[in-house]
């Protein structure tokens, strides 16, 4: 099993870094956007709709992405040094091009209420109630959040490479620091319904661990030549030092959110896996879960702190 994620991750990295390094932004946005799109797929079995209908269901999201971009006016296939500079942001004493919101703030600011709302919801009743919906509003409410979480991947994309590294390196330090934290201090269970397995130490773990890399992070900027200023010296600058706490301890506390829901959908669906598209590391959905909320209200706190 290693051996077959090891494998899987490095051919998932082969594809996935030249479109990184490359001026064009259209690359990462197309392979993003097949990627989306397969989670569509597997969304649709989860909840009641195989076969035929999950297909339709790819297709819908790939179709929305698409649709949405044109109308808001996202650059997903320009060359990087092309997209135009909104202002300039001074982080530490430096100078960098801030690339303003393609999509409207309100989509962000939209975001934020459904999915803290909509997720404590959907944590406290959901494990009861969401097998009983019809497939139908479950496959509409994916539609709605993978495509959300597509432009925001879209849009963070062209402000810049450390900042988008910085939001996904946000959820990677939040699940490892909830990972090791729960093992050694794991006492009190988080959601027992839900995942047996997850413990309220480890959430406070995977904070701990966020506001580590944040610190680290902000004396990265400080001191390494970036493209972009991340998304924690744009947090420091824009809300302070104890906004910026509370701001990255939410992001942290959405990941868990993120994931808790993926676990929710797959337990009423009695799967382990969202699908076996990536070997040894399940489906795509199982890659991306926590990054579903964390990506569109990254841009929300954006827009609230106005950095």
């Amino acid at each position: 099993m290693l051996r077959q994620r090891v494998i899987t991750a490095l051919i998932l990295v082969a594809i996935l870094l030249p479109t990184l390094v490359v001026d064009a932004v259209w690359p990462f946005s197309l392979l993003s956007l097949v990627f989306i799109s397969a989670a569509g797929w597997e969304w649709s079995r989860l909840n009641g709709a195989p076969g035929a209908r999950a297909w339709l269901m790819a297709a819908a999201v790939a179709g929305g992405c698409v649709y949405a971009a044109q109308v808001f006016g996202l650059p997903v296939w320009q060359a990087a040094e092309s997209l135009p500079a909104a202002a300039l942001t001074h982080v530490h004493g430096v100078a960098h091009p801030l690339v303003g919101f393609f999509t409207p703030t309100w989509v962000w600011l939209t975001a934020l209420p459904i999915w803290v709302v909509g997720g404590a919801l959907a944590l406290r009743y959901g494990p009861l109630y969401w097998g009983q919906w019809p497939d139908w509003p479950r496959r509409l409410l994916g539609l709605l959040i993978l495509v959300a979480a597509w432009l925001a991947l879209a849009d963070i994309k062209a402000q810049g490479g450390n900042f988008m590294l910085s939001v996904f390196c946000l959820v990677w330090a939040a699940d490892i620091g909830a990972y090791f934290g729960g093992r050694t201090f794991g006492r009190r269970k988080l959601a027992p319904a839900i995942s047996p397995g997850k413990s309220w130490e480890g959430v406070w773990s995977g904070m701990l661990a966020v506001l580590l890399l944040a610190v680290l992070w902000i004396a990265i900027d400080r001191h390494v030549g970036v493209d972009s200023p991340s998304l924690y010296s744009r947090l420091l600058l824009g809300v302070g030092p104890v906004g910026m706490v509370l701001a990255l301890a939410f992001l942290a506390a959405m990941s868990v959110v993120g994931d808790l829901f993926e676990s929710m959908i797959k337990r009423q669906a009695g799967a382990k896996d969202s699908s076996q598209l990536l070997p040894g590391h399940g489906g795509v959905l199982d890659r991306v879960d926590a990054l579903l909320p964390v990506l569109p209200l990254s841009l929300a706190l954006m827009a609230l702190c106005h950095a």
